[in-house]
Parts: structure tokens; C-alpha cells; sequence
């Protein structure tokens, strides 16, 4: 990061925390305070160096007796689906994107909630109101100091299958979350919405689809090993990541 961003910023350590992804562990993270002065340059600049964001608060890993968590990006222009992801690509290449500002749309509200009810049970307050539910959503998904959208792809009857949000980037395009319709006949959309990025990155002539973490042994990020042409950051540098 240049000079005149870094004097902006701080870095503060997290207290521990359980683990989302590897069990039996904590976690910590290293925050960049304040986060109102982040931009969509500053956070082109942050990600580069291993930095996601949540809502408005923008950390990564950083654990002191772990180095699982990888960051994990795509080259657009050099991927390649397999034969699996092209049978998504035609599976569901009839579904409608469109893309929405960062405003509240009861639908993707609604989709969101039944995803995380079946999708994640463990991580949903079963005691929690909608109001409380609504604010949360609003937090994590609709807020954000830099340049998001929503996308959402419906299909011929007009029924919502699925929302991603997205944040466009100087050199790419970051994939924040997606949430999907959760029916057991219903399946590959969550790899579709990763392949419909991919291409967006390719027709804006961005280089890179940022997928957050990778973190071997961890059954909720292996689908990010299967895409081609991914890079890992490793001691600060991107590099392709061939091992995984």
C-alpha cells in the first residue's frame, strides 16, 4: 500500500474467537480500523495483501498458532472449466442475471434466510426476531464502503434461484457471498454464480476473481480448489497454486 493510505490506517488484533471452519480451534484476525476511510482503492490495495471484508469491517486470519486460511484467487483470463463445471454452465445458462444496487429487496431477504436456516443451522438464532434478522442482514450483506453490487438470477417463471454479492476492484472481481435457493434439486448454482463472475471479469477486461480463503481440511472451501488457474497468496506473494 502507498504512503499516503498507510498514516490512514491501523491494525488492531481480535480477540479469540471459535473457529467457523476447522473444528476444535480458535481463530484470530488482524482489523483495519478505521473502516470508514477505506475506500475502493484502499480495499483494492488491502486484498492484494490478503485483507476480505464483512459488511463495513475489513480483517484477515491471522492466528498465532495457525497458518491454514490461504488466500485464493482466479486468473481469469487463463481459466478453463472442467467437464463438471461446463455441465453447470449449460445446467443453468438459462437463468436471468441482473444486477442491483446495495438496497433491501424482501425476495432476497426471504431467499437468504431459508439458506442460512438449511445451509447453516448451527450459525442461526432460532430465538432471533425479524426485525433483529433484518438488521443483520442488512449489516453483513448492504453495507459497504466500496463499489458492491447485488446480482440476481431468476429463472424463466421469474423465480429468485440466487443472489451474489460482489465487489468490482481495480484488478478484479471480489466474491463477497452467494446464497441460493437450499431445495436438494437444486444443485451447482453456487459454482454457476463463481463461472457467471469469472466471465464478468473477462468481458471488463479484469485480471483476477478474488475467492476469500482456502483452507485445507476444511470441507466448505474445497470446492475452491476445482476451479483451474487459481493462485494462492504464500509470504506475501501470489503464486499459482498448483499443490492443491
Amino acid at each position: 500500500m502507498n504512503h499516503s493510505n498507510q498514516h490512514q490506517l491501523q491494525l488492531f488484533q481480535s480477540v479469540e474467537y471459535p473457529c467457523s471452519y476447522l473444528p476444535n480451534r480458535t481463530a484470530q484476525s488482524q482489523i483495519v480500523a478505521p473502516d470508514d476511510a477505506i475506500d475502493a482503492d484502499i480495499y483494492s490495495q488491502l486484498i492484494q495483501h490478503g485483507f476480505r471484508r464483512s459488511g463495513t469491517q475489513v480483517y484477515r486470519p491471522n492466528c498465532q498458532q495457525c497458518q491454514a486460511c490461504a488466500s485464493i484467487r482466479v486468473a481469469a483470463a487463463d481459466f478453463s472449466p472442467n467437464r463438471s463445471q461446463k455441465r453447470t454452465q449449460a445446467k443453468w445458462q438459462h437463468l436471468t442475471p441482473r444486477i442491483h444496487p446495495l438496497v433491501f429487496e424482501a425476495d432476497h431477504f426471504e431467499l437468504y434466510q431459508r439458506y442460512q436456516k438449511t445451509r447453516h443451522p448451527n450459525d442461526t438464532d432460532a430465538n432471533e426476531n425479524d426485525q433483529d434478522a433484518q438488521d443483520a442482514y442488512r449489516s453483513f450483506i448492504l453495507q459497504s464502503h466500496v463499489e458492491s453490487r447485488l446480482v440476481s438470477f431468476t429463472d424463466q417463471s421469474g423465480q429468485l434461484l440466487m443472489v451474489s454479492l460482489i465487489d468490482v476492484l481495480d484488478d478484479g472481481i471480489s466474491a463477497v457471498y452467494t446464497f441460493y435457493e437450499p431445495s436438494s434439486a437444486v444443485t451447482g448454482l453456487g459454482t454457476f454464480g463463481i463461472l457467471w463472475q469469472i466471465e464478468l471479469a473477462q468481458r471488463l477486461n479484469l485480471p483476477y476473481i478474488y475467492l476469500g480463503f482456502w483452507i485445507e481440511g476444511s470441507e466448505k472451501m474445497a470446492y475452491k480448489s476445482k476451479f483451474s488457474a487459481t493462485q494462492v497468496l504464500q509470504n506475501g506473494q501470489w503464486q499459482p497454486s498448483t499443490s492443491l
